[in-house]
């Protein structure tokens, strides 16, 4: 097996485990006593009307947690798809690689401002791979050429 591809898959189980952990954890973990179910109780008090429906900041709040484990969940098989993808050709795609590698690095600098050292770690390991992937990649030209010669 190439080297794209060993850690393109790296990145993809770093990634569905993130999403499994930020679910559990983030969207469905228990709620501290003391402020933090304070906080919790008055988001789910605070009601308003929004596009003519009426919600909560609870409900923005887990709403936009499920979405985040949602698309972790997708980039996950996204990546996956990718590694298979990379058994023949993964110089095409290296655009990709680093789109999310950046994205991932970016993540890391908000995990790290906004929550805690977990997902950082996650995240920075999940670029790292995608850095790697790319790294390792042939590009499009050595690609074509190195098929030319077999043929």
């Amino acid at each position: 097996m190439n080297k794209p591809v060993i850690f393109l898959r790296i990145a993809a189980v770093l990634t569905f485990i993130h999403a499994a952990l930020h679910t559990v954890g983030g969207v469905f973990g228990p709620i501290d006593q003391g402020p933090a179910t304070v906080a919790a109780q008055a988001m789910k008090a605070n009601q308003f009307v929004a596009f003519g429906h009426m919600h909560s900041f609870w409900e923005f709040y887990r709403g936009m947690g499920l979405g985040v484990s949602i698309f972790l969940t997708a980039e996950s098989i996204v990546f996956w798809q990718l590694s298979t993808l990379a058994k023949t050709d993964v110089g095409r795609f290296q655009p990709l690689l680093i789109t999310f590698a950046v994205a991932y690095a970016v993540f890391a600098v908000d995990s790290n401002s906004y929550f805690f050292l977990a997902p950082v770690i996650f995240e920075i390991l999940i670029a790292t791979s995608l850095v790697l992937a790319f790294a390792t990649a042939k590009s499009p030209s050595k690609a074509i050429q190195e098929t030319a010669l077999q043929a």
